[in-house]
């Protein structure tokens, strides 16, 4: 069976600007707090935490969607790439992100799960309460 972690957050800005953050590597790596390599060219290759994450970019539908291959460190070699999908849509003048990421391995689900929140939508809404 897939394995589908499904979360959703409302950060205070518009949503284009939240698009363009993800896909901007110093304002990524400025929300997280480490090294990323990322752009909005399909086919182009993710890295995030210092390799920590990787994958690539598999589509990018400017200014609601991206798509992209990823993987953990804890994944293990014959693990395949996950999927991730994040689609920005505006709610009032804030912005919405929803998450959809599949075929997380079973030994990784938990940690990416918890992971979403404590590496990215905590981080996100204290970057964007400091800017």
């Amino acid at each position: 069976m897939r394995s589908v972690i499904r979360q959703f957050i409302v950060l205070q800005a518009p949503a284009e600007r939240l698009f363009e953050m993800y896909l901007d590597a110093q304002a990524h790596g400025s929300i997280t707090g480490g090294e990323v390599t990322v752009s909005d060219q399909d086919g182009s290759e993710f890295r995030a935490f210092g390799g920590q994450l990787s994958g690539t970019t598999l589509a990018v539908i400017k200014p609601r969607q991206i798509v992209q291959s990823w993987r953990s460190v804890a994944f293990k070699p014959d693990n395949p790439d996950s999927t991730l999908i994040l689609s920005f849509t505006a709610e009032g003048n804030a912005g919405r992100i929803d998450l959809v990421h599949l075929d997380v391995p079973a030994h990784d689900y938990e940690s990416v799960k918890a992971g979403w929140e404590k590496y990215y939508w905590t981080p996100w809404r204290a970057y964007l309460q400091q800017s």
